[in-house]
């Protein structure tokens, strides 16, 4: 076992010892079955335009067949999906909001037992064009009623939301007008995440919300810094790593991770991407930049794909303050039409998704195992944290494991 290993059996597993009783007697020498139904962990993909189609009833025959198999293989791989709520897209006109379209979507994710997160709620790509005749004063009061629909729409299905997304660059971009920059110079940076993030907690003081970019420099370090100065409430801090012009490895991941933990704040990589086909040169500085029809996965590059996603996962899984990993896009030709999936365009598993089903689903995972009671009662095991199941006859008990540190489980059957 190498370090990575040791570490992630360091931070994410946990002994656990389970009493089982009955009437407030010891249930000795009883056999049953101990599965585990869950991870605490989460393991996620953005969604598919497909299934969005598919959540609303728009498919048949071929297509449906293959929005289907999409399906099969994410549920079989993640327990968390991130919707698409790019403004311009979700409200292409005003007052007319996609709302019941991603209802359906994200009550399909939810109803097949993953953790839901909207994307993103303030961002200046994909602003409406219908904000720019406003003042900057009616813009903002557009946005703060934008975030207040669509958390309070979409409360207990999606509590988990990208607040700002790349506020690093948004009051300096400049490759076409928008709304959203001008009222980020008007307010500066930090003032327009206060405004949002309080008027998100005004409607859900549950939800969870995250600072997102992909700047890595330490213009974010600071903009955290001037965030959590401030008295701003930020309850994760997201991190993009498309990773199209070759992957970080370890040494440059363990430096952002430790660049960002001193805040003692949950870190989520938000958007990962590592391709299996030829990488972006060097040169481009926008990723958006770099548009071609023809962008084909390789033989070799699904080996080398493959490797590379097994240790972006476990140098991530390996740091206690990660609690989340997002993979972008489940199959090729999704945005830039890169080869970043882990599924072919015609959902064919590549070699990528296989070793990282090994990783999530057998070796971070307990496999179903025939258990005995001890003459007090107890049976003992080492698992990740998650959610686990004793089977006793046709009786099932259901219990968690959340905490770090020793885990004691009372069971009364």
């Amino acid at each position: 076992m190498d370090d990575l290993d040791l570490a992630i059996r360091k931070n994410r597993a946990e002994n656990v010892t389970v009493s089982l009783t009955h009437r407030g007697v010891p249930v000795a020498h009883q056999e049953m079955e101990l599965r585990q139904i869950s991870h605490q962990f989460l393991f996620g993909c953005n969604w598919g335009e497909s299934t969005l189609a598919l959540a609303n009833g728009e498919l048949s025959g071929r297509e449906k067949e293959l929005a289907e198999l999409r399906n099969e293989r994410f549920l079989q791989l993640f327990n968390q999906a991130t919707l698409p709520f790019y403004w311009a897209r979700f409200e292409p006109q005003q007052g007319q909001p996609q709302t019941r379209r991603l209802l359906n979507l994200a009550h399909w994710y939810a109803d097949h037992h993953c953790v839901v997160k909207g994307h993103p709620l303030c961002w200046h790509t994909l602003a409406p064009d219908w904000l720019l005749p406003m003042s900057n004063a009616e813009i903002l009061k557009a946005q703060l009623d934008r975030v207040q629909r669509e958390v309070a729409d979409f409360a207990g299905l999606v509590d988990q939301w990208d607040g700002v997304n790349e506020a690093v660059i948004m009051p300096i971009f400049d490759r076409y007008p928008n709304g959203l920059t001008r009222i980020c110079q008007d307010l500066g940076r930090i003032e327009l995440i206060r405004a949002v993030f309080d008027a998100a907690r005004t409607i859900n003081p549950r939800a969870t919300l995250l600072l997102n970019d992909f700047d890595v420099s330490p213009a974010y370090d600071i903009l955290v810094e001037g965030c959590l100065a401030a008295g701003i409430h930020i309850d994760v801090i997201g991190i993009q790593s498309h990773m199209h012009q070759g992957y970080w490895g370890v040494e440059r991941t363990r430096a952002v991770l430790e660049h960002f933990e001193r805040f003692n704040l949950p870190i989520h990589f938000t958007e990962n991407s590592i391709l299996s086909g030829q990488l972006m040169p060097q040169e481009i500085v926008d990723l958006n930049d770099y548009q071609v029809s023809e962008w084909p996965s390789t033989p070799e590059g699904e080996q080398r794909q493959a490797q590379e996603v097994v240790l972006h996962y476990k140098t991530l899984l390996a740091h206690p303050a990660v609690q989340a990993i997002t993979w972008w896009d489940l199959s090729d030709g999704g945005w830039l039409n890169a080869p970043a999936g882990l599924l072919r365009r015609d959902h064919s598993p590549k070699p990528a998704y296989q070793a990282l089903l090994k990783l999530i689903k057998s070796d971070w995972w307990l496999s179903p195992a025939r258990v005995t009671t001890d003459a007090s009662g107890k049976i003992f095991f080492t698992g990740f944290r998650g959610g686990y199941e004793l089977a006793v006859g046709t009786h099932k008990y259901p219990f968690s494991v959340q905490e770090k540190g020793k885990a004691s489980i009372a069971i009364s059957i």
